[in-house]
């Protein structure tokens, strides 16, 4: 009997070694290596590369084409993706256990009614797809389901059917047979992908990935399973909240600031439209600590609640949390409106929530941040048609923000009366409606035109 063959896969970059390394000498991470069963490759195991009969040519000769694209029937699928699926490409699509990367993707080819796709489940029997496919909404014809893990027989039946997309549910469950390592591992989840990636290059047709998560909240598999392919996408959100959030980390073909907004019922994901309404609480009673906040993700505008609440500490050390906001950036607007507004921070606890479960990285955020801090601190409602939209500096400058233009229409499409921005920002041209545009120049403005 033949001896069983080892080898060590370092889980980061996948670097293979005989034996166990503490630290990676290609990327330089510790503790990342796991053993693996490998076996020799038999002769007809494994499909026969061609040689490439390319030649090179100078690159002032090569003929730039714009790259075409077809909708994916998800309009807020299409907006991360930059504007569509590129034929071709190589899509991986990330999330928690739970939080809808399957169901996403599921009615994404359900509802693609003109178009043919083949939908890949390593994970489920072909009757409990087709059970949640019905829950989800009306079947199609055209969707095709088949319940393999072998790479190879992947591609041979998406040769045969020819659809416009494919979806692989999920690459961790991938099992290339002329590969002895189990399923999940480096090897396999690095040699499949590239299986794929070639199929897709070669043929045409679109591949969409679904990965799963870490307990660190990292892809699980490779490093290298995101350098591989063409567009990364994240779906986030909490599974206590009804919002979730699709954003694209990585995208060869378009932008990567772009955002996705559904929300989840029992009928799968939804679109949200217009998120502003929805994110944003217009209570007739005024209450302290609320502000909203004017943002933009990618070249959406959003109007979003920030919630904070300052009390007595309780116990010897104040406490500073935040949910959806930087802690960090937190603890430097304290200390800015410590230092140059004269308020006795130090000694009260202070909490931060932006609602609706979302995380914002906009600086614009800052203003309301401040307004909500004061408005909570002096227990001073700010009234319901006020907004902001500013970043503040370590010196109390209110300092400006791109794209005022698109924050104002929105704010003016809601119905708000009043918008402040810095002092700083160039002249715009009149705003739409009634909204009035309030410049400040310093934290000290704010306190006198907000709270008198």
């Amino acid at each position: 009997m033949a001896k069983t063959k080892t080898a060590f896969f370092c889980g980061n970059c996948g670097y293979e070694s005989p034996k166990w390394l503490g630290k990676c000498p290609s990327c330089n991470e510790w503790n990342t290596f796991l053993e693996e069963t490998i076996a020799k490759q038999n002769k007809g195991a494994r499909p026969t590369e061609r040689k490439s009969t390319a030649k090179a040519q100078p690159i002032t000769t090569v003929q730039i084409d714009r790259v075409r694209r077809f909708s994916s029937g998800d309009a807020e699928l299409d907006r991360v993706l930059g504007g569509g699926i590129v034929p071709g490409s190589l899509i991986l699509i990330a999330g928690e256990p739970g939080i809808g990367k399957s169901t996403l993707m599921l009615q994404t080819a359900v509802h693609k009614q003109d178009q043919k796709v083949l939908y890949i489940s390593g994970e489920e029997s072909l009757e409990q797809v087709t059970q949640r496919a019905k829950r989800i909404g009306n079947l199609n014809e055209n969707c095709f389901v088949l319940t393999v893990t072998d790479p190879e027989d992947i591609t041979a039946q998406a040769e045969e059917l020819q659809p416009n997309f494919v979806v692989i549910d999920s690459v961790q469950t991938m099992n290339a047979e002329w590969l002895d390592s189990s399923p999940g591992s480096v090897s396999q989840i690095k040699e499949s992908t590239a299986s794929l990636m070639r199929f897709a290059k070669e043929s045409g047709i679109a591949v969409f990935l679904i990965g799963h998560i870490t307990k660190e909240g990292n892809i699980a598999g490779p490093k290298v399973l995101e350098h591989m392919v063409d567009t990364v996408v994240l779906f986030e959100g909490d599974q206590h909240h009804f919002f979730r959030l699709l954003r694209c980390t990585k995208n060869r073909f378009g932008s990567t600031h772009e955002l996705g907004i559904y929300q989840m019922n029992s009928n799968g994901l939804r679109a949200v439209e217009n998120p502003s309404e929805i994110l944003l609480n217009r209570n007739s009673e005024q209450l302290s600590g609320s502000a909203p906040a004017v943002i933009v993700e990618g070249i959406r505008p959003l109007i979003i609640e920030v919630q904070a609440l300052v009390s007595s500490a309780v116990y010897g050390t104040p406490q500073r949390s935040a949910t959806g906001f930087d802690v960090r950036r937190l603890h430097m607007l304290l200390a800015v409106l410590e230092k140059r507004c004269g308020f006795k921070l130090a000694t009260r606890d202070v909490f931060l929530n932006i609602a609706g479960g979302i995380r914002v990285n906009d600086p614009s955020i800052d203003l309301a941040v401040v307004a909500a801090i004061l408005s909570s601190s002096e227990d001073l409602s700010i009234p319901n048609d006020v907004c902001f939209a500013a970043e503040v500096g370590l010196s109390g400058e209110i300092r400006p923000v791109n794209r005022n233009e698109q924050r104002v229409a929105e704010a003016a499409k809601l119905g708000f009366r009043r918008i402040f921005i810095s002092g700083n920002q160039e002249e715009m041209p009149k705003p739409p409606g009634e909204i009035e545009i309030v410049r400040i120049k310093k934290v000290q403005d704010l306190l006198r035109e907000v709270f008198n």
